[in-house]
């Protein structure tokens, strides 16, 4: 039997999240603290008593959703032993952090840099998101294809869902095309623009920056990363794959197949919300999925 832990990206954040945590425990308490200092704010507040619509600003999503993963996982101490890990999209820092291979500091500061990068680079194009629901990948693979414009394929969620990304217009014209083609259904994301499509090139390179100042440790055990869904434990490989995270689609789908190929019997979710264990479900009905709870 092997354990996976899975860590949420953007999306899984909820008013009051954390909260618990910093009531109860020293260490969720002082965390807090700390990550107020380092980001200039106080994330806390903004955590526990801000709207949906305060938890929505990629500046505080990112850093909120980083923290409550983090801290559940140093509040499991001895019982968090992983054999493999992965992130979703933001979900790879708070996995590299829990795995050792960032310490906290540097990782919170990465994550900060990583959600400014990014909001400055949707406010230079008009971009957007979308869902597509019931088509094979190869379908919508092909579309984004044809249509004139930036659109990618930017979240491989699970089997017959798959976000595509890119300039508004051609996500538009693409969305329209997939109904045609047959997609149950084609949703507009509320997001901030085109995340892991080229539209976010200006913020790879802020980012490649500040990764490259940063030092990685060797993780306590592989990470399974986004850009190529396979298992890394080289330090320097690792630095280049998140590099290339913000323009490249997250593979969440094959990560998720390889690391049950390389004999995961049990998912553990780290963080706010069970979106992973939902798409997890999707993937293979036949493994363990478990939401970590303090």
């Amino acid at each position: 039997m092997k354990k996976a832990y899975i860590f949420p990206g953007q999306g899984a954040q909820f008013p009051g999240m954390g909260k618990d945590l910093y009531e109860r425990f020293d260490l969720a308490k002082n965390r807090f603290h700390q990550a107020n200092e380092i980001l200039g704010f106080d994330i806390a507040r903004l955590m526990f008593e801000g709207t949906d619509e305060d938890l929505r600003q990629t500046k505080v999503t990112q850093p909120a959703i980083f923290l409550h993963s983090v801290i559940l996982a140093e509040l499991m101490d001895d019982d968090f032993q992983p054999d493999m890990a992965a992130g979703h999209s933001l979900g790879e820092f708070s996995a590299l952090t829990a795995l050792k291979a960032l310490d906290f500091e540097d990782g919170l500061k990465l994550v900060s840099k990583r959600a400014q990068a990014m909001q400055k680079a949707t406010e230079m194009t008009r971009s957007t998101m979308a869902a597509v629901l019931g088509l094979d990948d190869e379908v919508v693979e092909q579309v984004c294809e044809e249509i004139p414009g930036v659109v990618v394929p930017a979240n491989y969620n699970s089997p017959g869902q798959l976000v595509i990304s890119g300039e508004w217009n051609a996500v538009e014209q693409a969305a329209e095309k997939l109904k045609e083609k047959g997609a149950r259904r084609v949703v507009m994301l509320n997001v901030g623009g085109a995340f892991h499509s080229p539209v976010m090139e200006p913020a790879r390179q802020e980012l490649a920056q500040a990764i490259e100042e940063v030092k990685f440790q060797k993780p306590i055990a592989p990470i399974y990363q986004n850009v190529h869904a396979r298992p890394e434990t080289d330090p320097d490989k690792i630095k280049e794959n998140l590099i290339m995270q913000l323009t490249s689609p997250v593979r969440w789908t094959q990560t998720i197949q390889n690391m049950i190929a390389d004999g995961a019997t049990d998912f553990y979710e780290v963080g706010p919300g069970k979106v992973l264990l939902g798409l997890l479900r999707k993937i293979d009905r036949n493994v363990q999925g478990h939401k970590v709870e303090i």
